[in-house]
């Protein structure tokens, strides 16, 4: 098994819904992510993939969430912008344009000491 990891960020602003504290009120973050992939074989070339491609379509993806008010955009208008649900989100729209690599997981940082990881059992 091969795995690979990538880093990128993006700035958003949101606010929780039900929340009760200070995040219920409109703020912003600048968000790091950790995107984790795996391969069991390598290409004929020795590669899981080419890190250019990867970032290149990491890119793609932050790219729908930075500098935006996370709270208008159609996923979380059903679910909450939290740190989880953005892991999550991540998750499920990397995972559909780098298919046939896996994610392992994205881990969401919303500060320098504070993340959340999302991953699937099936891994």
């Amino acid at each position: 098994m091969f795995e690979l990891k990538i880093k990128g960020e993006f700035s958003s602003a949101h606010l929780l819904r039900e929340y009760d504290g200070k995040c219920k009120n409109l703020h912003g973050h600048n968000w790091k992510v950790d995107i984790e992939v795996y391969k069991k074989e390598l290409d004929p070339i020795g590669m899981v993939a080419d890190f250019g491609f990867l970032k290149s379509k990491m890119n793609e993806v932050l790219e729908i969430l930075d500098h935006r008010f996370l709270n208008d955009l159609d996923y979380f208008k059903q679910s909450n912008p939290t740190s989880e649900n953005i892991a999550k989100y991540i998750y499920a729209e990397y995972a559909k344009v780098i298919d046939p690599i896996k994610v392992k997981s994205v881990s969401v940082w919303e500060s320098d000491s504070a993340c959340v990881k999302y991953y699937e059992d099936s891994v």
